[in-house]
């Protein structure tokens, strides 16, 4: 069964992605994205006002690609709290490796990169999202830690969640990806879940 060609903001995303997974990273200027997708650079433009506008889609087009809302299904579905805070810790923990490549391209553009930045920034603001709403869970069901404030709780998840700390517990400390699944479940657990209070 054949299958339709792809739309050109299609291959203008896609085109961005190579880009950036090629080795080394190639530059992303709308000029180069065209070359990449066979299409002219008006075309390019026709489709995303600015730079920062297509290297925050392209993010996202990695996230459809890599189909997201299949593995935010258990933690978005979760009957309780502590249900929605590990289901969301391992989908995004078991995400990183899968962006990584992108992940530390765009870290590194950010430095000098406006668009980058943005992109990046606007990335690990829709992360961030996810923590809150599984801090807030804990919160409704009375289960969160008293020790912390839910944006608070919110943040710590976020900071621990950061591709940074992955980098450094599977490069630095040669942690295997099962065992920083584990060791991070556990520790936010330990953290943010406070058994429920038990009525005489």
């Amino acid at each position: 069964m054949s299958t339709s060609p792809p739309n050109t903001r299609t291959k203008i995303l896609q085109a961005t992605l190579d880009l950036l997974f090629a080795d080394p990273p190639s530059k992303t200027r709308m000029s180069d994205v065209a070359t990449q997708a066979g299409v002219s650079r008006q075309a390019v433009y026709l489709h995303f006002e600015n730079r920062t506008d297509l290297l925050i889609a392209a993010t996202h087009f990695l996230d459809e690609t890599l189909d997201t809302k299949a593995r935010l299904a258990a933690s978005r579905n979760a009957r309780s709290g502590l249900e929605r805070l590990q289901a969301f810790v391992a989908a995004w923990g078991g995400y990183i490796p899968e962006i990584y490549k992108i992940a530390t391209v765009l870290i590194s553009l950010s430095k000098t990169d406006k668009a980058a930045a943005t992109a990046w920034e606007n990335r690990m603001q829709d992360m961030r999202e996810g923590c809150a709403a599984a801090i807030d869970a804990l919160n409704a069901d009375g289960t969160l830690s008293p020790s912390f404030s839910p944006d608070d709780a919110t943040d710590l998840l976020w900071t621990m969640l950061s591709v940074s700390n992955w980098e450094h517990s599977t490069r630095a400390c040669g942690w295997d990806q099962e065992k920083y699944l584990t060791v991070l479940t556990l520790a936010t657990r330990t953290l943010f879940y406070s058994e429920p209070s038990k009525l005489p």
